[in-house]
């Protein structure tokens, strides 16, 4: 939908659409995030540590979504305005992000370097959201593709520099976590 040039109140669709999709695209994130959080603590060393953080990382998630959907909000500053064919593009890269996602898993283990699962799965995930800022008319998710790219370089010097595998998956997975959860939040409460 595309917010009309003619009146400057949105039309009820709009405004509906605009809702709809920042309130999922919270969820998204957020679960996702979750996602990284759990690998994350994977890779600490502490057990309690790791219970720790899976249990702070369900109550963020959960913050967040209930942020999206909270009564009695305002609506959205700016309503989106999304490209000709907006859903079936992001449907393609989606599934483009999912077969480099499968093919980085499948060429990692291969070489016997699954160390580098995490950070190649994070750049992949980053380089996404680059379109999608487009797609979604969601400007912010270029914040999140350039962070999320820069914690897979960092990912990848750690390695280089001789961090273990859970070391590196431990950082990739909790700082990717987190800027999944500030995006999530962000979309949330600013649109």
């Amino acid at each position: 939908m595309i917010q009309p040039t003619t009146s400057p109140v949105p039309d009820a669709e709009c405004a509906a659409l605009t809702r709809t999709l920042r309130r999922r695209g919270t969820v998204v994130l957020s679960v996702f995030a979750l996602v990284w959080a759990f690998a994350g603590a994977s890779g600490l060393a502490s057990g309690g540590a790791a219970l720790a953080v899976q249990a702070a990382a369900a109550v963020v998630t959960v913050t967040a979504i209930v942020l999206a959907y909270r009564k009695g909000t305002a609506p959205s500053p700016r309503m989106v305005d999304l490209p000709r064919g907006w859903a079936r593009s992001v449907g393609i890269v989606n599934a483009v992000e999912l077969v480099a996602v499968f093919a980085v898993i499948a060429a990692s283990n291969a070489s016997g370097r699954p160390g580098f699962i995490p950070p190649a799965i994070a750049l992949v995930v980053g380089l996404h959201f680059f379109p999608l800022a487009r797609l979604y008319d969601q400007w912010q998710y270029r914040w999140t593709a350039a962070l999320l790219s820069a914690v897979a370089a960092v990912g990848l010097v750690l390695l280089a520099a001789g961090v273990s595998d859970e070391g590196v998956r431990a950082v990739v997975g909790l700082t990717s976590a987190v800027t999944l959860w500030a995006s999530a939040c962000h979309l949330a409460v600013k649109g």
